[in-house]
């Protein structure tokens, strides 16, 4: 990757730049070549044409990206954009390999916005060592957009024999978080708000070393999930009602930081309910829990990875997501019912 070559400045992005003529060559030679360079993506043709996969089952995945502000403490659109992709593909056991990336555009967008963007989405490409194979520009008149958007599609492949799914989650299983929870979510919305969080920034990044890391420890991992949109409440409803157990987690053992509190204090936000952009859950055999864990501690991504709870099974009309609370209670812990964080990856 060309990430760290400086590139051409751009002023201003105007309709043009879209129009598939000598200013959309340019920008595409002079900005993103030399950034996500590699040959695939040289020959500039409508689709890539990539080796032979390796032995396993092919994972393809894609998404979309509107987070605002695009760019804040940790990370900006472009690098979250590709770390966001890379990861889907991670929770599924997949080896990421080759990645699309689009850009919609608004007429009018600050030149240096869109080189910052794409130089975060090279980093990040290099960091979890997939290739940018394939992309396209399209711009909108001023107005009609939001500086800029990202769409992307990812292609990877699980190795043979892995096979993480939610319905492989037995009774009796940890689950473990690999850092605290909730620093993406609070840190966007920090931005938003005009906070002073000078400690706080996002935890956006690639997670597939951590992964290859936890699989390859020899502990029973049966299934994986990044707490992104809705956060860790979110994902644990999702697992619940895939698996027809009950999660239970445990107030005194989830990692959240003091500064997240605060933004959470401040905005009447639940801090288990934002997002993360570079944190997984792992649902894990109990038996297997401390080897999990070292391994994860072991890797730089996960150095603070904690067990935060375990499966039980669900009493009927019992709620699927309980909280154990650090003065001994109970709390169900329910989905947000409205929009409290639009854009928020």
């Amino acid at each position: 990757m060309g990430g760290g070559r400086r590139l051409k400045p751009l002023q201003r992005v105007l309709l043009a730049h879209g129009g598939g003529g000598r200013l959309t060559r340019q920008l595409v030679e002079e900005l993103f070549l030399p950034a996500l360079e590699n040959p695939f993506l040289a020959t500039l043709t409508d689709g890539a044409l990539l080796p032979e996969l390796p032995p396993g089952r092919p994972a393809l995945t894609t998404d979309a990206f509107v987070v605002d502000p695009p760019v804040f403490a940790g990370g900006d659109l472009g690098y979250l954009s590709i770390c966001g992709t890379v990861n889907d593909l991670a929770m599924v056991g997949a080896r990421p390999l080759y990645l699309t990336w689009a850009l919609v555009l608004e007429e009018g967008a600050e030149g240096a916005l869109v080189a910052t963007c794409t130089e975060g989405a090279a980093r990040a490409a290099a960091e979890a060592g997939v290739a940018v194979v394939a992309g396209d520009t399209k711009v909108v008149p001023r107005g009609k957009g939001d500086r800029l958007f990202a769409v992307t599609a990812g292609l990877g492949v699980a190795p043979p024999g892995r096979d993480l799914r939610d319905d492989r989650i037995r009774p009796g299983d940890v689950v473990i978080a690999s850092g605290p929870l909730g620093d993406h979510g609070a840190t966007v919305m920090a931005h938003r708000h005009g906070l002073d969080a000078p400690h706080l920034a996002s935890d956006c990044r690639p997670l597939s070393g951590l992964v290859e890391a936890l699989c390859d420890s020899g502990a029973a991992v049966h299934s994986l999930h990044d707490p992104t949109r809705g956060g860790a409440v979110a994902i644990c409803h999702e697992v619940a009602g895939r698996s027809g157990l009950r999660v239970r987690l445990v107030e005194t053992d989830l990692p959240i930081r003091p500064e997240v509190a605060t933004v959470c204090d401040l905005l009447g936000l639940e801090a288990l309910s934002l997002a993360c952009e570079g944190r997984l859950l792992a649902w894990v055999d109990g038996g297997h829990a401390e080897l999990a864990v070292a391994a994860m501690q072991a890797h730089p991504d996960g150095v603070e990875a904690a067990v935060v709870g375990r499966m039980e099974e669900l009493p009927a009309g019992a709620p699927p997501v309980l909280l154990e609370t650090a003065v001994g209670g109970e709390r169900p812990l329910d989905l947000l019912s409205g929009h409290e964080l639009p854009r928020i990856c």
